[in-house]
């Protein structure tokens, strides 16, 4: 598998699959138990019958000790090895895949009730009749209204086996007594594209939240669709994006990489560990420029995708340095359908650098290192990004990069903190813009409905003057006095943040991210180095 393959005559799909297999998410499981010491066994199994048999209080239950017991195991090895209990593994799994098995509504909790901001096209809800803005105040038999209520909850009692019905009580706007819908649960796609759309004539914007079983083909069908409006290069938005699958990022990174450059490897304590990705030369997007963007939260698989993307000097990373997990995990289930994802290789990027950031000095610190970029203040200043120069590399073109903490962007863009007043940390801590945009749609849901998109949206919403005004006026009422020098100073950014909810409440998530990037300086320095052609390949010192 380490071995270098000639992949010409498959498909992309067909490449990670390949070439990752039984690394990153194998399901099948050789005994993990056979290399255990039999006097180890008898230990832990011995101290577990006395605590059954001799413990002070008989109401202790050992299968609690168990499952408090093996996440503790694990976090001694590193941060990434991880227990998943049978129901947290259901919906990690969920979620990775690409569907679950629910209603089929978006939710958010305001003013402690369910208020549904998007029902999926085709889903169970929009079958059953359910519109966006309808409250939800009952699940089954049980009311779900009042300060006890909690959206993971209420995230369970509406989710479900495919098939099942369950009983929702709505409470809609302009209607005086409460509706009843009884919605068979089914198939809920999870999209991980969450907006792709043109941000000039000619450049392509694609936001990718994770990299999950259908990110590759909504990836693809995203870019093909922003090429068919015009689309001469392209912005990959990997901000905020924790990683997911191995073999994904590695497909998607193949559609930008000429023939034969390695893309990702591995290397493990075992052989079968061990393997290497190389692009096949049939990606359909080889030509364009791209910038890909990133930040402290772009992790794991992200960073296998700019890592390659950066070393092949294909394309420019802009942004901030990311978060640094170059750990490969893989799965093993238990028998009790929980499953223990162990750490069993490290990845590498083309140049050869292992981009895992430092973790020897135990959880606390390496959680802390994001705060601490913060204090120290690498996000606002380049020069204060630390560098370990014993780890040096290079790209094709000999370009230096960095090894053992992050991918380092080829263009550092400080964070823009300059509209963070005290009084937008505020209404922003207590979810006021997003209850005041909701408030807004629901009181003019009617007219605005009849929008075609977002763009007629905008051109008929109130000046910045009065909707902020009127928020402000909003934000008192729920005990935010007005300071009007603060609220000058995060006007825009206020003014921008509700538009973009109105327009997600109306239309969807893809909505969001057109509105809310007008406000965004890593698009917009992204946007001036493509105008210079710094992100045409082969990359360049810039």
């Amino acid at each position: 598998m380490n071995q270098k393959r000639d992949y010409s005559a498959w498909m992309p799909l067909a490449i990670a699959i390949s070439v990752i297999v039984g690394i990153f998410v194998g399901f099948f499981m050789p005994n993990p138990f056979t290399k255990f010491n039999s006097d180890k066994e008898r230990k832990i199994n011995t101290v577990l019958s006395l605590i059954e048999q001799e413990y002070v209080d008989d109401s202790i239950n050992t299968s609690d000790l168990i499952e408090s017991a093996i996440p503790a195991i694990l976090a001694k090895l590193d941060p990434h090895s991880s227990y998943l209990s049978a129901k947290d593994l259901i919906e990690a799994e969920e979620e990775l895949e690409g569907q679950f098995s629910g209603i089929g509504v978006s939710f958010q909790l305001s003013n402690d009730t369910i208020v549904v901001i998007e029902v999926i096209p085709g889903g169970p809800s929009d079958k059953a009749g359910l519109i966006a803005g309808d409250r939800i105040v009952s699940i089954g038999d049980e009311p779900c209204t009042g300060n006890t209520t909690d959206a993971n909850k209420v995230k369970e009692k509406l989710r479900g086996a495919k098939g099942t019905k369950v009983k929702v009580g709505i409470v809609r706007e302009g209607l005086k007594d409460p509706l009843s819908f009884i919605i068979t649960r089914g198939d809920v796609p999870v999209n991980s594209v969450d907006a792709y759309y043109m941000i000039d004539k000619t450049t392509g914007y694609v936001k990718i939240t994770q990299f999950g079983r259908n990110t590759y083909n909504e990836f693809v069908n995203a870019l093909n669709s922003l090429k068919n409006q015009g689309a001469k290069r392209f912005m990959i938005d990997l901000r905020g994006n924790g990683g997911g699958y191995l073999e994904v990022a590695i497909v998607m990174a193949n559609e930008f990489l000429p023939n034969d450059r390695l893309i990702v490897s591995t290397k493990g304590r075992n052989r079968r560990d061990e393997a290497t990705a190389y692009s096949n030369g049939q990606g359909q997007f080889q030509d364009e420029e791209m910038v890909v963007l990133i930040y402290e939260f772009s992790a794991s698989a992200s960073e296998i995708f700019a890592g390659a993307i950066q070393d092949n000097d294909r394309g420019l990373i802009v942004g901030c340095r990311s978060f640094g997990k170059g750990l490969v995990q893989k799965q093993f289930g238990l028998p009790d359908k929980s499953a223990v994802r162990l750490t069993i290789a490290r990845y590498y990027t083309p140049s050869g650098r292992c981009i895992q950031k430092p973790y020897q000095n135990g959880e606390l610190a390496y959680q802390k290192d994001i705060l601490d970029r913060y204090s120290n203040g690498e996000i606002y200043n380049k020069d204060s990004i630390k560098i370990d120069k014993s780890k040096i590399f290079s790209t094709t073109t000999g370009r230096k990069v960095y090894g053992g903490g992050g991918i380092i962007p080829d263009l550092f863009v400080p964070r823009d903190t300059t509209e963070y007043s005290p009084y937008y940390q505020q209404v922003a801590a207590l979810g006021l813009i997003q209850e005041y945009s909701l408030s807004y749609v629901t009181s003019h849901r009617a007219q605005l409905s009849k929008m075609k998109d977002y763009k007629e949206l905008l051109r008929n919403l109130p000046a910045n003057d009065l909707i902020i005004n009127d928020f402000v006026r909003f934000a008192a009422n729920k005990n935010v006095p007005a300071r009007w020098q603060y609220i000058r100073q995060s006007q825009d950014l206020i003014t921008s943040l509700i538009k973009a909810f109105i327009a997600r409440d109306i239309f969807g998530q893809s909505a969001f991210y057109p509105i809310f990037n007008r406000c965004d300086n890593t698009i917009d320095a992204a946007i001036k180095a493509l105008n210079k052609h710094q992100a045409a390949f082969p990359i360049k010192n810039i």
